[in-house]
C-alpha cells in the first residue's frame, strides 16, 4: 500500500491542539488529505461539543454497551455489570458474575443482541473467565503462591492451570442480569496463572453473525520485547505464541466468526478462513496472526471490520531479533493472516530465535510463513501475511505522523451513522453529518481520538476528533441511538477504580448551543448508624446558559424521585449502601429538557474498610526479580477476615500495567518478574502492589509502587474520593 498525502485540511481551533498530545510530548497536526480529498471539511470546533459524566465511580472499567433506549451497561474486570438509566441518571448494579481474576482475567466484554428487545429478545452477551477449579493462593502458605503457574515443569504440572474464557448470553430483565438464564455459546481455551493478552471484544455483523476478537494468551516478558517463540522442552507453553496466534487449530490470537444458536452453542457461517472438517483447522477462524486485538468495531451495513492490534515492547529494531514494536489498525473484509508472531507487516519479519542456545537464525518468510513449533497442533504452512492499513511505533511515524509519539495502545472505534431524525428532537445531541461513516481510532496511552478517512483500502487522511476534550485512557466507545458518543475511561492507575475513571458521553450541541447543566451534590454526614439523617445540598450547581433549573432527588437509588427541593434532608432507617442521585433539568433554555445527574454514596450501618501497607513502602530498596514480603492491615467496624485480603503484583510500565500474580492473606510474599527487553532506567518501569479488602458490602484498597534502585521514593497516597459525577441527556 502506497500512501501519498498532499494538501492540508483546515485545522482544528487553535488552543485545542496542545491538549491532545501534551502528555506524550507530541504536536497535534491537522488532517492531511491525498489527491481527491482536498474538499474534506474542517473538523468541528471543540466548543460545539460537551462532555458529560454518566458514572464517576465505575469500578475498574472494561467495556460498555448502549441499549436501544439510551441506557448503558458497562462492566468491571471483577465481574460487576453497571446500569446507567438515561432518563433519571441513576446508576445501579445490574448484575454480578463470578469470575477468575488472576493476572488479566475476569469479565472482558459485553454486547447486546443485534435484535435486542426488552420484552421479546432481552439477550446480552458476555465474555468472561469462569472460576472453574483453577488453583488459587492459599493464605496459610506465605512463601508459596499456588495461584501462579510454574515457568518450568511437565505437562502434568501445567495441566491444573488449563482453563477457558466463556462466551455466554444472559437475559436482561427489568434492568437486571438474570444469572440463571445463562446459555453458553463458546469456550476459548486459556493457560491460567500466567500473564497476558486474554482480552476479547464482541461485535455483530449485518447478518447476525457474532465476531469475537481473542488475544494470543502468551507471556511477553521473557522475549526481550520481540516475538515470544520459546520452544524449550519443559518450558511453560505460554511463552510460545506459535501455539496460539500462528496455530490454525487454536482459537486464540484470532478473529472468530460464528452464528449463535437460540438455545446456546453456535454454527459456522460461510466465508471463514477454513471450511468445516478441514484437518488441523478450526472453522470459527476468520482472521489469524494477531497479538492482542483488544478492541474491534464493524460497519453496520458493509460489514467491514476494524481491528486494532497492540504492539510488542521493543523500542528499537535488532538485526538479530527483528523490528521494533508496531501497533496496527486493520480493515478486514476477507479472511487473512496478519503475521504474529512471525511478521509485523508483510515486509517486516522477525528473526527465528533459539531460546535454548540464545542464537539467531534466519528471518521468517512473510510471503510463505511456516509454523514448525512443537506446540503447534495445526497446519505448518500458513497463509501469506496481509499488510495492515496503519502501523506505527513509539516514535513519530514517517507514514502517519498525525499519530504522534508515545506508548502504543491502539483501539478500533466505531463509525458514526448519521440519522437526520436524531437532530429534530427537543434536546438533540447527535453528531454532525460530516462524521458520517468515518471510523474512529482511539489511543489508550496517548489519550486521543482520530478519524480515519479511507479510499478503499488506502488511508487518505487522519484527522483529530474533539482534541480539546479530555478522554483519559479511553477503554471503549460506542455511538448511541441518539447519535452521541459514549466513552468508558480507565483513568491513570493500575487495575483498580482510578480517580479519573468514568462513563462519559460526548454530545454535539452546535455553535452557540444550549449546554446541559452541571450539578454538584454533597451529603452531611455520608455514613453512620441508623436512623441516619442526611442533609443534602446542590450548592455549586451551574448552568452555563443561566437557564432556570428543576431539581429532583432519588435518595435510595430505586429510580423514583423523592424530593424536588434544592437542599433537602432524608433519614435512612435501614442498614445498607445507597447511591443518592441529584438530577437537574433545564426548564428554560433553547433546548429545554436537557438534564444532568450527580450522585453520592451513603453508607448506613457500615464503614468503608481502611486498607494500608505496613510493608513494602515506596522508599524500600528494590530490584526486579526480588521476592517482596508484604504485610497489610485492615481497619473496619466489622471483624476482619484476612482470607479476603488480596494483594496483586503489577508490572507498571508508564501509565499502564500488567498484573502478574495475586496472593491472598494479610501477610505473604510475591516474587517480581524480570521484564526482558526493558530498561528500568529508561522505560519507566515499576513494581506496583495493590491490596484490596471487601467486607461484603464495601471495599477498601491501597497501593504502593517500588522503583528499581536504592529506594528513596515517596509513598503512594490512597486515591482521593472522585468528584461527584455529571450526567446529561
Amino acid at each position: 500500500m502506497q500512501r501519498r498525502l498532499t494538501g492540508v485540511l483546515a485545522g482544528i481551533a487553535a488552543g485545542s491542539v496542545a491538549l491532545s498530545l501534551a502528555a506524550v510530548g507530541g504536536i497535534s497536526s491537522p488532517a492531511v488529505a491525498h489527491p481527491g480529498h482536498d474538499d474534506t471539511p474542517a473538523p468541528v470546533p471543540d466548543a460545539e461539543f460537551q462532555k458529560v459524566t454518566l458514572n464517576a465511580r465505575p469500578g475498574e472499567p472494561m467495556d460498555l454497551a448502549v441499549l436501544p433506549n439510551g441506557d448503558v451497561l458497562h462492566t468491571t474486570r471483577a465481574g460487576v455489570i453497571w446500569h446507567n438509566d438515561a432518563e433519571t441518571g441513576v446508576n445501579s448494579i445490574a448484575g454480578q458474575i463470578d469470575v477468575y481474576n488472576h493476572d488479566e482475567e475476569g469479565l472482558q466484554s459485553i454486547a447486546i443482541d443485534p435484535e435486542f428487545d426488552a420484552e421479546k429478545n432481552p439477550w446480552v452477551y458476555v465474555y468472561y473467565s469462569p472460576p472453574l477449579d483453577t488453583p488459587a493462593d492459599d493464605p496459610t502458605t506465605e512463601s508459596i503462591n499456588e495461584g501462579d503457574a510454574p515457568f518450568e515443569g511437565t505437562a502434568a504440572d501445567f495441566a491444573p492451570y488449563k482453563g477457558v474464557i466463556r462466551l455466554s448470553k444472559f437475559k436482561l430483565v427489568n434492568d437486571k442480569i438474570r444469572n440463571n438464564t445463562e446459555r453458553r455459546v463458546m469456550d476459548v481455551p486459556v493457560d491460567r496463572g500466567i500473564c497476558c493478552h486474554v482480552g476479547g471484544d464482541i461485535v455483530f455483523d449485518s447478518k447476525g453473525n457474532l465476531i469475537l476478537a481473542t488475544g494470543d494468551d502468551s507471556n511477553p516478558f521473557e522475549s526481550d520485547g520481540y516475538a515470544p517463540l520459546d520452544e524449550r522442552e519443559g518450558r511453560n507453553p505460554a511463552f510460545d505464541a506459535q501455539r496460539t496466534s500462528a496455530n490454525t487449530d487454536d482459537l486464540r490470537g484470532k478473529i472468530l466468526r460464528i452464528k449463535p444458536g437460540k438455545r446456546g452453542g453456535y454454527t459456522i457461517p460461510a466465508g471463514n478462513m477454513f471450511r468445516p472438517g478441514k484437518p488441523k483447522t478450526r472453522p470459527e477462524i476468520y482472521a489469524m496472526g494477531l497479538r492482542n486485538p483488544f478492541r474491534i468495531e464493524i460497519h453496520p451495513r458493509t460489514d467491514k471490520l476494524w481491528v486494532a492490534d497492540y504492539s510488542p515492547d521493543a523500542k528499537e529494531a535488532d538485526p538479530l531479533r527483528g523490528p521494533d514494536g508496531q501497533g496496527k489498525w486493520l480493515q478486514v473484509d476477507k479472511p487473512a493472516n496478519y503475521g504474529w508472531p512471525y511478521c509485523v507487516t508483510n515486509d517486516q519479519p522477525y528473526i527465528d530465535y533459539d531460546f535454548e542456545t540464545e542464537t539467531s537464525g534466519e528471518a521468517f518468510d512473510c510471503a510463505n510463513p511456516r509454523n514448525d513449533s512443537p506446540h503447534n497442533t495445526g497446519m505448518k504452512k500458513l497463509p501469506a501475511v496481509e499488510k495492515p492499513e496503519i502501523y506505527y511505533g513509539f516514535g513519530e511515524s514517517p507514514l502517519f505522523p498525525e499519530l504522534g509519539t508515545g506508548g502504543i495502545s491502539p483501539m478500533a472505534g466505531p463509525a458514526y451513522q448519521y440519522d437526520v431524525r436524531n437532530t429534530r428532537g427537543k434536546t438533540p445531541v447527535a453528531w454532525p453529518e460530516q462524521y458520517d461513516n468515518t471510523p474512529l481510532m482511539y489511543e489508550w496511552s496517548r489519550d486521543y481520538i482520530k478519524g480515519i478517512h479511507l479510499d478503499g483500502d488506502e488511508v487518505g487522511a487522519i484527522e483529530d476528533v474533539v482534541p480539546g476534550i479530555i478522554t483519559d485512557n479511553p477503554m471503549d466507545m460506542e455511538f448511541g441511538p441518539n447519535g452521541a458518543l459514549y466513552v468508558l475511561e480507565y483513568g491513570d492507575g493500575y487495575f483498580a477504580q482510578n480517580p479519573e475513571a468514568q462513563l462519559s458521553r460526548i454530545d454535539y450541541i452546535g455553535a452557540g448551543g444550549n449546554s446541559s447543566p452541571v450539578p454538584t451534590i454533597t451529603a452531611t454526614p455520608d455514613a453512620g448508624m441508623p436512623p441516619l439523617k442526611v442533609k443534602f445540598s446542590s450548592e455549586g450547581t451551574v448552568d452555563a446558559d443561566g437557564d432556570q433549573l428543576k431539581y429532583q432527588w432519588d435518595f435510595d437509588g430505586d429510580g423514583r424521585f423523592d424530593s424536588t427541593a434544592k437542599n433537602p434532608s432524608f433519614t435512612y432507617r435501614e442498614e445498607g449502601t445507597y447511591r443518592a442521585t441529584l438530577t437537574v433539568t433545564d426548564v428554560g433554555g433553547k433546548h429545554r429538557g436537557r438534564h444532568a445527574s450527580a450522585d453520592v454514596d451513603i453508607v448506613v450501618g457500615n464503614q468503608t474498610p481502611v486498607v494500608e501497607f505496613v510493608t513494602p513502602t515506596a522508599d524500600d530498596a528494590f530490584q526486579f526479580g526480588d521476592t517482596v514480603s508484604y504485610e497489610v492491615t485492615v481497619t473496619d467496624d466489622q471483624p476482619v477476615d484476612c482470607g479476603k485480603v488480596t494483594v496483586t503484583y503489577i508490572l507498571g510500565h508508564d501509565s499502564h500495567g500488567h498484573p502478574q500474580s495475586t496472593a491472598t492473606g494479610c501477610t505473604g510474599t510475591l516474587t517480581t518478574t524480570v521484564p526482558g527487553g526493558h530498561d528500568p532506567g529508561t522505560d519507566n518501569l515499576s513494581a506496583v502492589f495493590v491490596a484490596q479488602y471487601n467486607d461484603g458490602q464495601l471495599q477498601g484498597s491501597a497501593e504502593v509502587r517500588l522503583e528499581p534502585g536504592d529506594g528513596g521514593g515517596e509513598p503512594e497516597e490512597p486515591p482521593a474520593p472522585p468528584v461527584a459525577p455529571v450526567a446529561a441527556r
